[in-house]
């Protein structure tokens, strides 16, 4: 065999090689994601039948895991802190607006941020009540950093994301839970915000994915075979070419 053609062989046994692994893992890791994501489903709607608990107070936070805890119902008592919320940018089934952030400060003394609903761009959202009031609601992981990207400007009053972190310290507040919670539907509120607008939607396209890698290994694993019976082929095809 000309030393081109060998060269040229061993890269393409080696890419097919290389294409049996890689589809094969990425199968594997597809299944993997597969298993994660079911769990991760059947948490949640454990979470959406169970009965609301006591939000997770400051003995929890150091050890609180916010994205296995995520949409579990809570709820919570205390008093909203008037003028200080903040409103970070949405779009929703009601069109684009905002979301309104609003601290409120618990009963035993710290502070959580409570999403009382959304806004449409022109409309202006109520107050928050004044006065004790209890809050359930779905318990929400912090969003830091900013949007899809677009940064969080504190100082300009541009927030595209639920950043507890940040919009802890633009309203100088202290003892702030590293959560907020999704205030939850109330039929008897009316105006804006909305509450109970929360989505909890998840893709689970893994299955598809990992048999798609799975059929690219396949049809790699066919090729590699095709190229290593090449000389067989055509030392047989030269056998009968001499009789």
């Amino acid at each position: 065999m000309p030393a081109p053609r060998r060269l040229s062989r061993l890269f393409l046994l080696a890419l097919l090689v290389c294409g049996v692994a890689g589809f094969s893992a990425l199968g594997v890791w597809q299944l993997k994601r597969l298993h994660w994501k079911r769990a991760l489903i059947a948490r949640v709607e454990g979470y959406l039948h169970a009965p609301p608990t006591p939000a997770p107070p400051p003995a929890l936070w150091p050890t609180l895991d916010s994205q296995r805890e995520e949409y579990r119902r809570v709820v919570v008592h205390g008093q909203y802190v008037q003028g200080a919320e903040t409103r970070t940018q949405a779009v929703t089934e009601l069109g684009a607006g905002y979301w309104v952030l609003s601290p409120l400060r618990t009963t035993q003394g710290w502070v959580v941020l409570i999403n009382r609903g959304f806004v449409p761009a022109d409309a202006q959202a109520a107050p928050p009540p004044a006065g004790p009031v209890t809050v359930p609601g779905l318990l929400r992981r912090s969003e830091p950093g900013g949007g899809f990207l677009r940064t969080n400007q504190p100082a300009q009053e541009r927030w595209y994301s639920r950043d507890v972190a940040a919009i802890a310290r633009a309203r100088r507040l202290q003892h702030v839970a590293p959560y907020f919670i999704d205030a939850a539907a109330n039929p008897a509120a009316t105006g804006w915000p909305r509450p109970g607008m929360t989505v909890i939607r998840f893709r689970n396209q893994h299955l598809q994915y990992a048999l798609t890698w799975f059929a690219l290994a396949l049809l790699s694993a066919w090729g590699l075979w095709r190229v290593l019976s090449e000389p067989t082929r055509l030392r047989h095809d030269g056998d009968h070419g001499h009789v």
